[in-house]
């Protein structure tokens, strides 16, 4: 019996390592069998191929996962102090700023002197009228007199030839806010306004009541006769 019982192990031994041979074997073959395919085929039955279209190499960023780009940084404008702008920044600027930057065609940032455009809104379209001082009407000296007075509180003469005598003259180039401007309507100096900015200036006009007008227009480019600041205290 005992023969017998050692016989059977060892007949079961060896046919064990027969069988572990032969598995091996065949794995063997299944993973070198086909020399000349494109492809190579593992045991676990995942394959690689190449594209059938194309010799290239694989595409290593097709398997990656996309990457969302990264959202766009919205940087805030701002504007560089000046003398010019005095401090102001185009963001807490007023209706009234921006109203009066239109009509002269100039940056808003540099109507800075909200006193001065606060006192023209509150004449604006004032109708004109000979003599007039009041909010019924009023002529063109009356208005610089009452516009100068009320932003610089200087006191000025009753007609424009006389605020004309009283004033350094400036050139037309040189002219800067708060200059007067005067012209020759009807004979030697009869019409008088106050320089804003770019070429405008604001005065009490025959057609058109308190509004701006420009010193390039045709009729008052012909009627210039010169700018004049005010020096008295």
């Amino acid at each position: 019996m005992k023969h017998l019982f050692f016989v059977s192990v060892a007949a079961g031994i060896f046919s064990g390592t027969s069988i572990s041979v032969k598995a091996q074997t065949a794995v063997n073959s299944v993973k070198f069998v086909g020399p000349q395919k494109k492809s190579v085929q593992f045991i676990e039955g995942i394959e690689i191929k190449r594209d059938a279209q194309s010799t290239a190499e694989p595409d290593v960023w097709a398997t990656k996962p996309a990457v969302k780009p990264a959202p766009a940084t919205v940087t805030k404008l701002t504007y560089k102090k000046t003398a010019a702008t005095s401090g102001t920044f185009i963001e807490s600027c007023t209706a009234l700023q921006f109203k009066y930057a239109q009509l002269m065609d100039v940056d808003v940032e540099l109507i800075t002197n909200t006193k001065l455009y606060t006192v023209i809104e509150d004449w604006w379209a004032t109708r004109y009228r000979y003599g007039g001082t009041s909010k019924k009407g009023i002529d063109c000296s009356a208005f610089t007199g009452a516009l100068l007075n009320e932003t610089y509180g200087l006191n000025m003469p009753r007609t424009a030839k006389d605020q004309y005598a009283i004033c350094d003259k400036v050139e037309r180039e040189n002219l800067t806010e708060g200059d007067l401007v005067f012209f020759n309507t009807r004979g030697g100096v009869s019409h008088v306004g106050v320089y804003l900015a770019n070429g405008y200036f604001v005065h009490s006009s025959v057609h058109g009541g308190v509004t701006i007008s420009s010193l390039d227009e045709d009729y008052y480019n012909r009627k210039y006769i010169s700018g004049g600041r005010v020096t008295q205290q």
